[in-house]
């Protein structure tokens, strides 16, 4: 299972969601993979993310299993779940 949280540096949000994934580290001790959309646009298109941030959970067979839009970010918890 893959949760990757796509966004833009430099962008207002940007330090909510830096800060929000240190602490997600701090608590459960696993990091959450980065993506920048610019860099990335086959992944956002072929999972149709244009909202940004977006947290998304894929399972191994490249399936969504679980996605999060916009700025109001998830409780560490609903996304650890989707880490182990």
């Amino acid at each position: 299972m893959r949760t990757i949280c796509i966004f833009r540096d430099n962008q207002d949000y940007t330090r909510t969601v830096t800060d929000w994934l240190e602490n997600f580290y701090r608590q459960t001790g696993k990091k959450i993979e980065t993506m920048d959309p610019d860099e990335n646009t086959g992944f956002c298109t072929t999972y149709d993310i244009v909202e940004y941030p977006t947290i998304v959970a894929i399972d191994d067979s490249g399936k969504l299993v679980a996605i999060w839009r916009g700025r109001n970010l998830p409780l560490i918890n609903e996304v650890n779940y989707y880490t182990m």
